[in-house]
């Protein structure tokens, strides 16, 4: 009790500076795009975002497409992302859970989801060595099955993460087969409401989604018959032309492997594809542009190349 008291006390000062000042600082973490015996690669963005002035981390994504899905192998992602200095939020991607399959190639997504579920976000803090508390999704009865999506206010600024598979949303093409995308466009349609809900009622500055995938890319002509982000497309673009403030997307996904780590603004609705490595943002409430990428760090300039 007296530690969750620190805590918040430790978070309140920091926010009351925050909103002081005007001006704050937060990276955000891809998930690891090769295996390794080591995890050399989240490690190290780890360790680099411990060594800057942080408000908060976000993990967008625990784990590479090629690695296990299983509690091996999440335990020791747990352990390693708990080791962070700042307090540090896991926003799930495609390759944690959406993408996983069985030895005979069958999908264990939902499984695999629910079990991440238990793991990741049993209370409501998040990891790492400063727990800032948050506010999951989970505390509505409705939706008490997704405590992944979580939000947090911090200077002005409401920041929150959205369960968005960058795999077309997890849409499964077999007929009678998504049940899972159904129940969670309908908690996620909630929690977007809820998120522009109080940010317009606390006359906040600004929004900013964490997802995988970016639900403002619209598709190509790829043949698919249904694209699995347009409700949540027309429903952010919505949202975002009645907010007073800027709204900022921050994802994993991009057209190239290269993305060139810069916020495509779109009038006040603005996407950023964080691509390999960590990326390090600033807020500055005196800047009309309200958010910009910090000069792109040595450690994700070396996992960019």
């Amino acid at each position: 009790m007296l530690q969750s008291v620190l805590v918040c006390a430790a978070l309140a000062q920091a926010c009351a500076f925050a909103a002081e000042s005007g001006e704050f600082s937060f990276a955000v973490i891809s998930h690891p795009h090769k295996p390794s015996s080591d995890d050399a690669e989240l490690r190290n963005a780890i360790e680099s975002t411990d060594a800057e002035n942080l408000a908060f981390v976000v993990a967008n994504g625990i784990k590479a497409v090629d690695e296990p899905c299983t509690d091996t192998v999440y335990g020791q992602k747990k352990s390693l992302l708990q080791t962070a200095k700042n307090g540090l939020i896991v926003s799930l991607a495609a390759s944690d859970w959406a993408e996983c399959k069985n030895e005979n190639g069958r999908s264990v997504a939902n499984g695999k989801l629910n079990r991440l579920r238990d793991l990741f976000f049993s209370d409501e803090f998040s990891i790492g060595e400063s727990r800032i508390p948050v506010i999951r999704q989970s505390t509505t009865a409705k939706f008490r099955n997704f405590p992944e999506n979580a939000r947090w206010e911090i200077g002005g600024i409401m920041f929150a993460t959205l369960n968005l598979p960058a795999n077309n949303n997890h849409y499964v093409f077999d007929a009678g087969r998504n049940g899972e995308f159904e129940d969670r466009l309908v908690a996620n349609r909630d929690w977007l409401q809820r998120i522009f809900m109080h940010a317009a009622r606390d006359e906040l500055n600004g929004i900013v989604l964490f997802c995988d995938g970016n639900p403002l890319a619209k598709p190509g002509v790829s043949g698919r018959k249904r694209d699995g982000f347009a409700e949540m497309r027309r429903q952010i673009s919505s949202l975002a032309a009645q907010f007073t403030g800027k709204v900022l997307i921050i994802h994993g996904a991009a057209a190239a492997p290269s993305p060139s780590r810069r916020i495509n603004w779109q009038g006040k609705l603005g996407e950023l594809a964080t691509g390999q490595g960590w990326v390090k943002l600033s807020v500055n409430q005196s800047d009309p542009s309200l958010f910009s990428v910090a000069v792109e760090p040595a450690q994700a300039r070396n996992n960019h190349h």
